[in-house]
């Protein structure tokens, strides 16, 4: 079988349908590359129904990745919900390994895969969308010599994962989606650099997303123990040396931007306070029971345990009502408002 030389991956999240619509519609059906979609789904959502609305705007053949099929040009693969999706020799892998950016799929795993398996014929595409993940997986394409696209952050609907890729990674297009896709058509029919030198951390990193490799010497290859734990299993991280952007990860798979680390263990915080405030309350209720049923100056003393821990469970209470961050100041009340 024949295989292009380039491969286009796109990431998007919020807002991300209407603005693949829009991109797909400019690629003609004899594009010479194959193109793979990795959009953030709920995991109990269907990739079915958005293939099928791809399909109607397209003149390419849109379908939903399946492990093992063989990556043909002038196909797009829309990634499966709750499952990676990844390239080696040429097929896509579709996995169900560590969250990544809290994220499952992830945008930077399928680009640092497709990064480290067509280094230079890469071309990493950000459109749309929340948070942080795709910026990392544009530094990986841009590591090994590939492309690296996003699209103009002024007219995409949630700008922020546009914005947080030009801000940390050297970007080299910008572009409005109405010129995005010709600008695709452009790339892929020019000449591969030579110059294509995959670094050996993002080939270890790439084994680890695959289930290769993945103990605690090989992540020691790829930077240093910090202290702070990974807070989705609780292992150690380490604190990746290597590219522009400040990154972290665990032996196990898990891997962060300090940014979506950041938001994690936030959203860690919270919930850990939701748990002690309910405690407190629970305390509240046992020390009322016994200063019931006592007498005397025993019966005084748990009355003021009872007022004394009423003030705590009061002040917790409107730290977490009033949305406040860790450092006191107004945080995000919904995912959107990150």
């Amino acid at each position: 079988m024949t295989h292009s030389s380039f491969l286009i991956v796109i990431g998007t999240s919020a807002g991300g349908m209407p603005a693949l619509v829009e991109l797909l519609a400019q690629l003609p059906a004899t594009l010479p590359a194959a193109v793979l979609v990795v959009q953030h789904l709920a995991p109990n959502s269907s990739s079915d129904f958005l293939v099928d609305r791809l399909n109607d705007s397209t003149n390419l053949i849109c379908e939903v990745a399946q492990h093992g099929a063989h990556i043909r040009p002038g196909h797009v693969y829309f990634c499966q919900p709750d499952r990676h999706l990844l390239v080696k020799e040429h097929h896509l892998l579709i996995t169900k390994g560590p969250h990544e950016n809290n994220f499952r799929p992830s945008i930077d795993a399928l680009f640092r895969s497709a990064a480290v398996e067509y280094g230079a014929g890469a071309i990493g595409v950000v459109l749309t969308g929340m948070l942080h993940d795709g910026t990392a997986g544009l530094d990986f394409i841009r590591r090994c010599g590939g492309l690296t696209v996003v699209q103009d952050p002024g007219e995409a609907e949630f700008p922020s994962m546009p914005e947080s890729a030009l801000r940390s990674v050297p970007i080299d297009y910008v572009v409005p989606l109405s010129r995005m896709g010709y600008l695709l058509q452009e790339l892929v029919e020019q000449e591969i650099s030579p110059e294509s030198n995959v670094p050996e951390d993002l080939k270890m990193e790439a084994a680890i997303a695959e289930r290769v490799v993945g103990s605690v010497d090989d992540v020691r290859k790829l930077g240093h123990q910090v202290p702070i734990s990974c807070p989705d299993c609780g292992g150690s991280l380490w604190q990746v040396d290597q590219g522009h952007v400040l990154r972290y990860r665990c032996h196990t798979g898990h891997s962060y931007t300090a940014e979506s680390l950041l938001n994690r263990t936030q959203d860690s915080l919270e919930e850990t306070l939701w748990v002690a405030l309910r405690m407190m309350e629970e305390r509240k209720n046992l020390l009322t029971s016994m200063a019931s049923r006592g007498q005397g100056l025993w019966s005084v003393q748990q009355e003021e345990r009872v007022n004394e821990i009423k003030a705590h469970i009061n002040r917790l209470r409107e730290f977490l009502l009033n949305g406040k961050d860790v450092n006191g100041a107004a945080g995000p009340t919904t995912e959107h408002e990150r």
